[in-house]
């Protein structure tokens, strides 16, 4: 087993990945039955490219058992109240400019980038040719021994922040999404490698510089940017009248969220009237949408987890024969390899 200082911690925010796989790759991949297998290939090839250049010894994809929690809806009904699917499967596709000939085997890489980065972050109503490929995505993790969780009433993002927040080790977590942003924390080593912008094969390694040049604040502050700011995709109104330049000047000022709220409760305070009338008038919000920006680190992670990344499949009969009844062909001889050439 690796040193201690040897360990890190690699966790996928698996729906951000396969829908950026499901939109990447052709419709035309079937299995032999004709099942659709383009997420499944993707995943798979996801998760060997990860494994090659991230070098982790432990692993886990986490899940959504729910998009959208009941306790998070309770706090703040708008919470991703829109994140309706108003266009087929087939109109999303054609909106966003989708058009592969690449076959899985030639340029793979290349399409699941171009492809992908222009997709949705994620919808509410999942095509169905997309959920159909859900349960075989885990189904094939499992059987190569690549951990995977989801727990009731919470969201991939809360396992993600509560093995985070338990991690003792580097961790690197690899999503599309912006919320995951308020884990970084380089004196902890932990890292969002993050996917929106030019894909999972040249991900943007995002710790507080990175933060703090993009958005103009204190790298440890997304989470009270987010908050301040509103974020339309979560159903967040933020506080009315203040945008992304305001927010951040704000925390540049004064910090943190509840020293923001101290000052404009504060009349001697340096902040201008404006604002303060602003922050003032969005107290009910700025009440209850701190708890449900913020990741959940108390999720109940069955102590049945095995994270540790293994060199061969768990089962290489079970592997063996998915990959001969779907078709799954280098995608899953790509990931045996990077498994078995990991430092």
């Amino acid at each position: 087993m690796p040193a201690a200082s040897q360990e890190r911690l690699l966790l996928l925010d698996t729906a951000s990945l396969y829908y950026r796989a499901y939109y990447g790759m052709p419709d035309t991949m079937r299995a032999p039955d004709g099942t659709p297998i383009n997420a499944v290939r993707g995943m798979l090839d996801f998760a060997a490219r990860l494994i090659t250049d991230h070098s982790p010894t432990r692993f886990v994809a986490a899940l959504d058992a729910n998009w959208r929690p009941s306790w998070r809806v309770e706090l703040l009904p708008s919470y991703k109240a829109h994140r309706v699917l108003q266009e087929t499967a087939e109109e999303t596709a054609e909106q966003l400019g989708l058009d592969f000939e690449e076959s899985i085997d030639e340029g793979t890489d290349q399409a699941l980038d171009d492809g992908a980065a222009r997709t949705v972050d994620a919808v509410a109503e999942m095509p169905d040719e997309l959920s159909v490929q859900i349960p075989l995505i885990v189904e094939i993790f499992q059987h190569f021994g690549l951990a995977t969780l989801g727990v009731d009433d919470f969201e991939a993002d809360d396992v993600i922040g509560t093995l985070t927040h338990r991690s003792q080790i580097p961790v690197g977590i690899v999503t599309g999404d912006r919320d995951l942003f308020q884990l970084v924390d380089d004196a902890l080593v932990r890292r969002v490698l993050y996917t929106a912008a030019r894909g999972v094969n040249r991900v943007d390694i995002v710790n507080e510089a990175w933060i703090a040049e993009k958005y103009a604040i204190p790298g440890k502050s997304y989470a009270d940017f987010a908050t301040l700011r509103g974020d339309p995709s979560d159903g967040l109104p933020g506080v009315r009248g203040i945008g992304q330049k305001t927010a951040a000047t704000l925390l540049t000022q004064f910090g943190d969220l509840s020293t923001i709220i101290a000052a404009a409760h504060d009349p001697d305070s340096q902040m201008t009237a404006t604002v303060r009338k602003k922050l003032l008038d969005g107290l009910d919000y700025l009440a209850v949408a701190p708890r449900v920006v913020a990741v959940s680190r108390e999720v109940p992670v069955p102590d049945t987890l095995d994270d540790a990344l293994p060199r061969l499949p768990r089962d290489d009969d079970a592997v063996e024969e998915m990959a001969e009844r779907l078709g799954l062909g280098r995608s899953v001889e790509r990931l045996r390899t990077a498994l078995a050439k990991r430092n």
